[in-house]
């Protein structure tokens, strides 16, 4: 399955070097998503990231971002719900209904289905679907390689999604709950989670 890393909502020292080990690690994509910030930024962040890893990236805002770092795509959401006027290329959205996604999701690279299982990084926001519907959804092929698991995923849970047929899973609270971004602390211990889920989701 395809491994997708979501940053957390705030920048944070030191976080060019983490994302870039993670890439080192095997990370397939990261979504870049820092709502309610300002694009400087965002231009920082990416300006200090390898270039060669550039094109593993999606933004969730400032889409502009795209084109002037030659990035993956542009991610759909609540508040960016529309695509630039004029916009070619990789693009996906997020999906918290199963009759929403049938109807669009021929229209897009990929797309995030969530919450699968209760979130970590938000609470009381629990799964949405019940495990059945998720199953007949699969039977169905409206679950299927090009639609990605987001919400409480986690290393003892990622076999579930896997089975029911996902293309990859979206990591956010799993992963970044192990650090915390205000200490400049070892990164040890999240690198070493990490591999616990590439391994899982290969």
């Amino acid at each position: 399955m395809k491994l997708i890393l979501l940053t957390p909502p705030d920048f944070f020292v030191e976080e060019d070097k983490i994302l870039t080990a993670l890439f080192e690690e095997g990370l397939d994509l990261l979504h870049l998503r820092k709502p309610d910030t300002e694009p400087v930024y965002s231009e920082r962040l990416l300006t200090l990231l390898p270039e060669s890893h550039h094109n593993q990236i999606v933004v969730h805002d400032h889409f502009y971002l795209k084109e002037e770092f030659n990035l993956r795509g542009i991610h759909l959401n609540g508040r960016n719900p529309e695509p630039p006027v004029g916009y070619k290329g990789h693009i996906s959205k997020s999906f918290h209904h199963i009759d929403e996604l049938k109807a669009e999701k021929k229209n897009f690279n990929y797309v995030f289905l969530s919450p699968i299982f209760n979130s970590i990084s938000k609470s009381n926001y629990t799964s949405a679907f019940d495990m059945e519907v998720l199953k007949q959804a699969s039977a169905h092929g409206i679950i299927d390689k090009r639609v990605m698991a987001l919400g409480g995923i986690t290393t003892e849970n990622m076999a579930v999604a896997k089975e029911l047929g996902f293309g990859g899973i979206v990591v956010l609270g799993d992963l970044w709950n192990r650090f915390n971004i205000h200490s400049t602390l070892n990164y040890k211990e999240l690198i070493n989670h990490f591999r616990k889920l590439r391994k899982a989701a290969d």
